[in-house]
């Protein structure tokens, strides 16, 4: 029997990928429920607070996904917080399936549904999270549908002047998400300067150029009333800093292959090495494929090799390669419709979140628990997203004491020296107690906190302030406030237990009397 024919279908898509997608999305809509936001995300959760043209880490979308998806924080709990992340997750499917359809067949637009199911990268950092990758991805796979499409039209027809509009419109959006889009335009100039050398003297690329110019200007106007200074922030993350460092390129290396699934990279680099072998032919849209995904993976290598850098910055680039590993196995395989590859890439997939998500919750690694008192559950990074939640109350019972006993006034907000975790704190115990969280320490560790302190009226000289600091990375206030305030005083200490375990501590702070605020960094 041959496989390809049992299809069936569902309103033209088939069945399979609906049921995948179904399942995707509800496992990954119960996770955004069940766990507690990360550091990122609360921080970014203030970008739909105090939305703007630009950040001072990252463009606008990701703010803008929150208000949209919250419907303007009206429903502000973590999983509408993170819904668009959920949502878009699910468009993507369908997205990586047309792409892959239209390079080979049904068949091939399923193998790529899966293991792009199975990335880890698209599934937990794109799928649950919520991050500037979430609208990035999204925007990303839809220019990469538009370009395989491209990539095959005649010049002088009206489908291919609109593909061009499109793609202008969508890779602008990606760089309203994240400034790493612009690797888009990038393939699209290498695959031209190769191969359609003759777009050129069409006007529709060099309008596309312009619109996506136009879309992204609200962030160059943003930087330029900034002194530049995201644009700052950006370029020092990636010039080297001292000499040859084989360390950081292992990392970099190491973290591509975990956070994109070992078993999809090597699906992946399997299929290159047929191309490069020319046992699998180079139609344009593959060709596009390559030229779009392989210079961001080569160019962070290269960094790698001077400074640490992020393995996720090159998740756009792997999933742009999945379509071209689906192709490659829908070549190879016929005895089963999915094959035994792509099963186990999910069955790992599903093993690491499910160990992941139960670690965060009951601490089934044995990580974090013999450190000395200050420093519980150091080592362990699950405890990121665990117990704010089980802080709250203790701490409004704190709070209530103090106010009750005249230390401390009802309208007291709370600071932090750096942008995390003074965001989980803001967004766990502030909000919910209707106080005010502003950064105190140096602008470089602040981050969007030093526009927020303005927003929210600044620092009051004489006033008292709540502090707190976790054993996950405590700072003592008075190594870092000593000459600030007047007075320090230990309020008390919260324990947070996970499967009845001590996990970590919140210990909390009343700084009394403001002696002088910070010099402005904005020089007004």
């Amino acid at each position: 029997m041959n496989n390809r024919k049992t299809v069936t279908y569902f309103s033209g898509l088939p069945i399979m990928l609906w049921w995948l997608v179904g399942i995707s999305t509800l496992l990954r809509g119960f996770l955004a429920w069940w766990l507690e936001l990360g550091n990122d995300e609360v921080y970014y959760w203030t970008y739909a607070m105090f939305p703007d043209l630009s950040h001072f880490d990252h463009p606008p979308m990701v703010g803008w996904m929150i208000q949209l998806f919250s419907l303007n924080l009206l429903f502000d709990s973590e999983l509408f917080i993170r819904l668009s992340s959920v949502v878009l997750m699910s468009a993507n499917s369908f997205i990586i399936f047309e792409t892959g359809r239209q390079l080979r067949n049904t068949r091939t637009g399923l193998i790529a549904v899966f293991l792009y199911n199975a990335s880890i990268y698209a599934f937990v950092i794109t799928g649950i999270f919520i991050l500037p990758d979430t609208p990035q991805n999204f925007f990303w796979l839809t220019g990469l549908y538009l370009l395989v499409r491209l990539s095959g039209a005649e010049p002088d027809s009206r489908y291919f002047s609109v593909l061009w509009i499109c793609f202008g419109i969508v890779a602008g959006l990606g760089m309203l998400s994240k400034y790493t889009s612009v690797f888009l335009w990038l393939g699209v100039a290498v695959f031209v300067l190769f191969y359609r050398i003759n777009w050129l003297r069409s006007p529709w690329p060099w309008l596309a150029a312009l619109i996506t110019l136009l879309v992204f200007s609200p962030v160059i106007w943003w930087n330029v009333q900034n002194n530049f200074i995201s644009f700052s922030f950006h370029g020092a993350r990636v010039t080297p800093q001292s000499g040859l460092r084989p360390d950081y390129f292992l990392q970099e290396l190491a973290g591509q292959w975990l956070y994109n699934n070992p078993i999809n990279v090597w699906l992946i680099w399997a299929a290159l090495l047929a191309t490069a072998r020319k046992k699998l032919a180079l139609d344009p849209g593959v060709r596009m494929l390559q030229f779009v995904a392989l210079p961001p993976i080569l160019i962070f290598l290269v960094i790698g090799l001077f400074r640490a850098t992020l393995p996720h910055w090159t998740g756009p680039a792997y999933v742009s390669l999945i379509p071209l590993a689906a192709v490659w196995l829908d070549i190879r395989t016929s005895k089963s419709f999915i094959p035994r590859s792509v099963v186990a890439a999910l069955v790992l997939l599903f093993a690491t979140v499910a160990l992941g998500a139960v670690h965060v919750k009951y601490g089934l690694l044995p990580v974090g628990s013999n450190q000395p008192y200050h420093r519980l559950g150091k080592d362990d990074p699950g405890l990121d997203m665990f117990g704010y939640r089980d802080l709250l109350p203790e701490f409004a019972k704190i709070r209530q004491k103090h106010i009750s006993e005249g230390t401390i006034a009802p309208e007291a907000g709370m600071v932090g020296e750096n942008w995390f975790p003074l965001a989980n704190y803001d967004y766990y115990i502030a909000r919910s107690l209707g106080i005010d969280a502003y950064g105190l320490g140096k602008p470089e560790r602040l981050h969007k906190y030093l526009w927020i302190n303005k927003i929210r009226g600044g620092l009051q000289r004489g006033a008292g302030y709540w502090y707190i600091t976790n054993s996950r990375d405590y700072k003592h206030p008075k190594e870092i406030y000593g000459e600030f305030f007047a007075d320090i005083i230990a309020a008390d200490t919260v324990t947070v237990y996970r499967a009845g375990k001590p996990a970590k501590r919140h210990f909390i702070f009343i700084l009394k009397d403001l002696q002088q605020l910070p010099p402005d960094p904005f020089g007004q």
